[in-house]
């Protein structure tokens, strides 16, 4: 799970480039990859959930989503941070 507080007026740029990161996800269609963005009510908080089945290349390998990565420090408040986490249940069942 990655987390970032963007700052305000680095949001729309930021929704482009994850609209063009899913955009080559469904083109790409990676086997074993679950990849989720969620903005919180703040409208600047973005969460992104990571599912592999294989190595990060998955996500990695994508152009779209190294422009993502490139500037993304740029647009934050602080540097993203990463939690590994450990599902406990879920409902409902994948």
């Amino acid at each position: 799970m990655f987390t970032c507080e963007l700052r305000p007026e680095a949001v729309d740029e930021n929704l482009a480039l994850l609209q063009d990161v899913y955009a080559e996800l469904e083109s790409v269609r990676p086997p074993g990859l679950r990849y989720e963005t969620l903005q919180a009510d703040d409208g600047v908080t973005f969460v992104a959930l990571v599912e592999l089945d294989h190595g990060p290349e998955a996500l990695q390998g994508l152009e779209a989503f190294q422009r993502y990565r490139s500037t993304l420090e740029e647009r934050c408040v602080r540097p993203p941070a990463m939690t590994v986490v450990r599902e406990v249940g879920a409902y409902p069942a994948p």
